[in-house]
């Protein structure tokens, strides 16, 4: 099957729209700032609910924004007649620094493209541009 660009901004367009409507996305709150084929912005609003002291992100929080964005981040720019069905095969985590009381953003690109994976880079950093942590993404997406 051969799409055509407009079929493909179509689908690219309903992912987006529908990754942030999954329960688990949506539960963290995380809001998509920008989708584009070079890559996205994603922001993670502060919520108590998210930390363990109030104040601090837990890293399980950091890194669902970090897995949420280096997905987004192959989806924006994907060829959908590559495939459909995807999961996250491998990510790396360097928290650097601890976002308090604050949005945290989630900027990513998808810096290679194989025949079935692909690797995001991943930078985090609060709503002051203090760096929060760092990372990669390999992502497999399959027909």
């Amino acid at each position: 099957m051969t799409l055509t660009d407009e079929e493909q901004d179509r689908f690219r367009a309903a992912l987006r729209d529908n990754m942030v409507k999954t329960p688990y996305i949506k539960g963290l709150g995380i809001v998509i700032e920008r989708w584009e084929p070079e890559g996205v912005l994603l922001r993670l609003p502060f919520s108590e609910a998210l930390t363990n002291d109030g104040t601090a992100h837990h890293g399980g929080a950091v890194a669902s924004l970090m897995d949420t964005a280096g997905a987004g981040a192959v989806w924006a720019g994907h060829d959908f007649d590559k495939g459909m069905r995807a999961a996250t095969v491998s990510m790396t985590v360097n928290y650097v620094g601890a976002g308090r009381g604050t949005d945290l953003l989630a900027e990513a690109v998808c810096v290679k493209r194989g025949k079935d994976l692909a690797f995001s880079e991943i930078h985090v950093s609060d709503a002051d541009g203090r760096g929060i942590a760092t990372g990669t993404l390999v992502y497999r997406i399959v027909p």
